[in-house]
């Protein structure tokens, strides 16, 4: 593979290699005798690093080979589910772990694959990027959604260096996701400009790096759509593109706390609605927030957002308690 006795130039830069991937149960064969050979030839290491890697388990927890008959060819998976969808299943699979043939996880993959699209889609339709920088972040629930993002960069980067690509995945994951249940919702109304020209800048701002960003993490693992969504604004490649750096995405932001705080509300906001059996834009009034001081101070950060994504008229009440977060409100009757 580098050339060895036959392409001197090739072996002189790749050799040792850096990574030598391979299943679990070659480790006492091919890995050692790899090892040995290296240092009997040269008197050292043939690589850095080995990742090793599982099984893929049949439905029975048998291990697909072509010898027992039960492999399961891509082609048709590929066309059914897609090549994203495919790539996220394989990459649930954790290094040293068998991993079992799932189709479920294919479906999971796909659905993200086309939330990536629908957000993008909302994220990049009220604005284009030129003009806009960390400068414009300048309210409180942006600049804290820049400081979970960061967290998230670090996690993951930390996660690939140890070669745990699951984990980047999974962090990556409970972000976005939530971004979109919760930070979509609450900065729509000022996306489109409706809290003054400030906020607007503010939020779509915040939008496209944390869609950038987004792209980037998720690369590794979804390819294709994050590539298209990339071709939607920029000239280059995602694949080609930089690391995404936590230090950057910290020059501007601010408190994490408030990300979980106001997820919160919008969580109580919107059981309020599900109690009563009515839709999610139903109007609501009389909104009273039950929380300790210090959240409380920290929500009023948000007010004018979290009154907007709840449909709440007026403005909130605030009472302060002990315990956890806790709304009242009723609602608006319908007209």
């Amino acid at each position: 593979a580098g050339g060895w006795t036959v392409d001197d130039d090739l072996w002189q830069r790749v050799w040792p290699f850096d990574v030598r991937p391979q299943a679990h149960e070659i480790i006492r064969t091919w890995l050692f005798s790899t090892v040995v050979r290296a240092h009997l030839e040269s008197g050292e290491l043939p690589w850095k690093h080995a990742a090793i890697s599982g099984w893929i388990l049949d439905p029975d927890r048998k291990k697909m080979s072509k010898s027992k008959g039960n492999v399961v060819t891509p082609i048709d998976l590929l066309d059914e589910h897609g090549s994203d969808a495919v790539r996220y299943w394989a990459a649930s699979g954790r290094p040293g772990t068998d991993t079992a043939f799932d189709v479920g996880q294919m479906k999971i993959g796909r659905r993200l694959a086309v939330k990536i699209l629908n957000a993008s889609k909302f994220a990049l339709s009220q604005q284009t990027s030129e003009g806009l920088n960390h400068s414009d972040i300048t309210e409180p629930i942006d600049q804290a959604l820049l400081s979970t993002l960061a967290d998230v960069v670090e996690q993951a980067t930390a996660a690939f260096e140890a070669f745990n690509y699951t984990r980047a995945l999974e962090v990556t994951e409970t972000f976005f996701w939530s971004f979109c249940d919760d930070h979509l919702e609450l900065v729509k109304d000022r996306a489109y400009g409706l809290h003054g020209d400030s906020g607007a800048r503010s939020a779509q701002a915040t939008l496209a790096i944390t869609l950038e960003t987004l792209l980037k993490l998720f690369a590794p693992f979804l390819p294709f759509v994050t590539e298209e969504v990339w071709s939607w604004w920029k000239e280059d490649s995602v694949h080609t593109s930089t690391w995404p750096t936590a230090d950057t995405l910290r020059s501007h932001s601010g408190n994490a706390d408030l990300i979980t705080v106001t997820a919160e509300v919008l969580s109580q906001l919107r059981k309020v609605k599900s109690e009563a059996k009515v839709s999610m834009k139903a109007g609501l009034h009389n909104a009273t927030i039950h929380a300790p001081h210090d959240q409380i101070e920290l929500i009023k950060l948000a007010e004018p957002d979290l009154l907007a994504a709840g449909r709440v008229d007026g403005s909130f009440g605030y009472q302060v308690a002990d315990g956890n977060i806790e709304v009242s409100a009723d609602l608006i009757p319908a007209e």
